[in-house]
């Protein structure tokens, strides 16, 4: 019973070491597949920065889920919905000189399935008078018609002042 035993033992180990082995590393590199949804998303992010510096908030929303599911949290809260969003953009910066220009930064990249994604960065707007800027979390998830926001957490970052 004793040899038996250690034989099952045996044979369990083999097995396990062998699915480990051609499982591949833990830290593969992304597949061809991920880094295709990756500049996807990159280039829909690209897109909206272009509409944004060019004025046209429309264009710009057109990065995300139009559906009344969609939502967007920042400083004045959550707003629920594609026409609540556009509003909301629309309130904020009601022209090109409210718009300033925009740049994303530093975006991180981690895929929750195969069609969802969450997008990490920054964002600075260049206005005649100020500046702005702070950070996002974007939930993105894959439709037939491409990479679409379908959450957005915005904050705002109160610019660091030089030491005096």
């Amino acid at each position: 019973m004793r040899r038996l035993l250690q034989s099952f033992l045996r044979i369990g180990s083999f097995f396990c070491l062998f699915f480990i082995v051609a499982q591949g590393p833990a830290t593969a590199q992304p597949s061809v597949e991920r880094v295709a949804d990756r500049e996807a998303i990159a280039a829909v992010l690209r897109a909206q920065q272009s509409a944004w510096n060019r004025g046209d908030v429309d264009a710009f929303l057109e990065g995300y889920w139009h559906s009344p599911e969609l939502t967007f949290s920042g400083s004045n809260g959550v707003a629920r919905g594609w026409d609540a969003v556009l509003a909301r953009y629309k309130k904020n910066y009601p022209d090109r000189a409210a718009m300033g220009q925009l740049d994303f930064s530093d975006l991180e990249f981690r895929f929750l399935g195969p069609d969802a994604a969450l997008v990490l960065g920054k964002w600075h707007l260049q206005r005649e008078k100020d500046e702005l800027g702070g950070a996002f979390t974007l939930i993105w998830q894959r439709f037939p018609e491409g990479w679409k926001i379908i959450h957005d957490h915005t904050s705002a970052v109160a610019p660091t002042k030089p030491a005096s």
